[in-house]
């Protein structure tokens, strides 16, 4: 009996198997990455606005007439008056008081980052018996709330003769930011390569020529990135020198606006407050314009490792 062979199903005798071919792939999902980046720049754009316009406000206020500050508050000035400058500098005395406030955070933000640096290379760098236990103190004293010490503070430097001084108000100041220096700078001392200090070592370097010459030049993103952390709160500290600097001579810009505010009360001059405050705020600003690349490179600098 003859047989015929029967073409698979799909087959059709005479022809080529049709070829099966994939279905198309499934379209992905929008993404919410987009909406999610809208809302995180609106964000943004917000918290801009509400911080640059108090800033251009009182710029913008510096420049104005007492009868205009009051009358049209918003509105830009009709003339600039820099007599408004040259008083605050004068007659309010701003000029003392940023010459002092120079002197103690320029010393105290020198002796910060030196003793500051030694002390994170150390505790990074070196294993010896109470090296955790040091460095949790520095931890714990990122902790401590500066209001319970000013008394004890006061009768320290009262003891020492260091009281309403400003040598004193310096080495405050640096007690004050070593904790937070020492906790940044030895997180970023362990990120940096041990080869080069054991390179330095081997060609005959000693630890304090090895520290100075080559891994302190390695740790300048830290350094100036804690260096803008700390000059921001020492060129604002109000109650420490509120303290401990009650002579009239050494008062630092902090103490001198609010002395400029607290007579607003009986002369209303209020052209020169806000020429003064001006004046405070321009180290801090251009400070941030100038390093903000170096902020961001320190803050960055472990993660990137």
């Amino acid at each position: 009996m003859k047989t015929t062979d029967i073409p698979p199903a799909g087959v059709v005798e005479g022809r080529p198997p049709a070829v099966k071919t994939d279905p198309p792939p499934a379209r992905a999902p929008k993404s919410e990455g987009g909406v999610l980046n809208v809302f995180s720049h609106g964000v943004l754009v917000i918290w801009a606005i509400m911080v640059v316009l108090p800033l251009l406000w009182a710029v913008m206020t510096s420049f104005k007439s007492d009868k205009a500050i009051f009358t049209s508050p918003w509105s830009l000035p009709d003339a600039l008056h820099w007599d408004n400058w040259s008083r605050a500098w004068g007659q309010a005395h701003m000029s003392d008081y940023f010459l002092n406030t120079v002197l103690v955070v320029g010393g105290s933000l020198v002796g910060t980052l030196v003793f500051g640096s030694m002390a994170a290379y150390v505790l990074a760098r070196f294993d010896f018996p109470g090296n955790r236990f040091i460095y949790f103190l520095f931890i714990g004293g990122m902790s401590f709330p500066i209001m319970l010490a000013l008394v004890p503070l006061f009768y320290v430097l009262n003891n020492i003769a260091l009281l309403n001084t400003l040598h004193g108000l310096i080495l405050v100041y640096i007690a004050y930011s070593l904790p937070f220096t020492v906790f940044f700078l030895t997180a970023f001392f362990r990120t940096l390569p041990t080869s080069v200090a054991e390179a330095a070592l081997i060609d005959g370097a000693s630890h304090t020529r090895t520290f100075f010459q080559v891994m302190l030049p390695m740790a300048k993103p830290g350094l100036i990135s804690v260096g803008i952390f700390n000059f921001l709160g020492q060129w604002n500290q109000y109650m420490l020198p509120t303290v401990l600097n009650t002579d009239p001579d050494k008062k630092v810009l902090s103490q001198g606006l609010v002395e400029l505010a607290v007579s607003q009360g009986y002369k209303g001059d209020w052209s020169g407050l806000f020429a003064g405050l001006v004046m405070a705020m321009l180290p801090v600003l251009a400070a941030y314009v100038i390093f903000q690349r170096q902020v961001v490179a320190g803050l960055t600098a472990g993660a990137l490792k």
